[in-house]
């Protein structure tokens, strides 16, 4: 049986998806262009998410930090990635 040898287009944490992979990728609501979080912004968001203030766009409260995530190309909305799933859905994403 063959392996699938192609490139994961995520590995652990920041600075680690396939750049052309990443090209693919827009925001669900305005179709601009993700980057991934830095470590600076991860930490300012897990610390918010400690203190429990912040929600998803469809007003869940987020309770588990992030590892990583896809920032909307203006700063305001972020995307998390679960379990290496993007989760590109405008209800789960992040108002900053």
């Amino acid at each position: 049986m063959p392996v699938d040898s192609s490139p994961d287009p995520i590995d652990e944490g920041p600075d680690m998806i396939d750049k052309d992979f990443l090209q693919m990728l827009a925001c669900p609501e305005t179709r601009q262009a993700l980057d991934e979080a830095s470590r600076d912004l991860l930490a300012k968001v897990n610390a918010r998410i400690a203190s429990g203030e912040l929600k998803t766009k469809g007003g869940t409260v987020v309770k588990d930090p992030l590892e990583s995530a896809l920032v909307r190309r203006d700063g305001k909305i972020l995307y998390p990635i679960r379990d290496r799933i993007f989760v590109l859905l405008a209800d789960e994403g992040i108002p900053l």
